[in-house]
């Protein structure tokens, strides 16, 4: 694959990092990132996984926008409000990119049908709100062995972490949390608030360690942390990191799974 001289000017500016360069680019344009959940995390997410020039992106989210959306969800107006947001995120990234390849899903994610969501994808990162649907997800990656990237906000913290629980030795996301999340029972932003910003930096960080994920093994700035989670403070403001072990007992990617 070559790069057409209108995307050598779009994405020039990648392009003249040595860390990134012209094949990190094109192997860019190559990729496939599944993006679950178009709310705080993805939202942003998604105009920064455009901008990069992931060349296929899959939008997964079963939720209308509400008014109370639009203090962080930054890819919504006024006017999406009632309107579905897989919908109008396909609408705004052909419109900002018409060479990207997109399509939605909008089916709640069940452990029933997340597996063909995530098949055949390079990367899925997930930012959605609910640990039954983290959960699932993590799960079909294991299963299909495909690296997950897990993003969440509330409040003035948030956290990413890289997951590939299929590999030996690796984490999944289900190591980190346990099994006593499954059930959709989770606090809410609407109960406990969230600064709009904080969704921002977490999404937009969170788009950074999708494109290093991307790119490992093709430039110098790729590079996987399995089993990594960066957590970020905003009310310090600051960052650290912790490493996850795998659990050889998960019911996710142990040896009894």
């Amino acid at each position: 694959m070559s790069l057409s001289p209108e995307r050598l000017d779009r994405f020039a500016r990648h392009i003249v990092l040595p860390e990134i360069g012209g094949a990190g680019q094109v192997a860019l344009a190559g990729k496939h990132l599944v993006l679950v959940g178009l709310g705080g995390i993805g939202s942003p997410a998604l105009q920064y996984l455009a901008g990069a020039g992931i060349g296929k992106l899959t939008l997964v989210d079963d939720d209308r926008v509400e008014a109370s959306n639009l203090q962080r969800q930054t890819l919504f107006n006024a006017r999406d409000v009632g309107h579905g947001k897989a919908v109008i995120a396909k609408r705004w990234v052909t419109g900002f990119d018409p060479e990207l390849d997109v399509t939605i899903s909008d089916r709640r994610i069940t452990r029933d049908n997340a597996h063909e969501l995530v098949v055949d994808a390079d990367l899925i990162l997930d930012g959605t709100d609910n640990f039954a649907t983290r959960l699932a997800v993590s799960d079909a990656c294991v299963a299909e062995r495909v690296p997950l990237l897990s993003a969440a906000v509330g409040r003035f913290q948030g956290q990413v972490g890289a997951f590939a629980g299929h590999l030996p030795g690796e984490a999944c996301y289900r190591c980190f949390v346990g099994d006593a999340f499954d059930a959709e029972n989770c606090d809410s932003c609407a109960e406990d608030g969230m600064l709009g910003a904080m969704a921002g930096w977490v999404a937009t960080f969170a788009a950074l360690q999708a494109v290093r994920t991307l790119l490992d093994g093709v430039s110098a700035f790729g590079a996987t942390d399995w089993g990594r989670v960066h957590l970020l403070d905003g009310l310090k403001p600051g960052m650290r990191n912790f490493t996850i072990a795998k659990d050889p007992a998960c019911a996710g990617c142990g040896s009894a799974a």
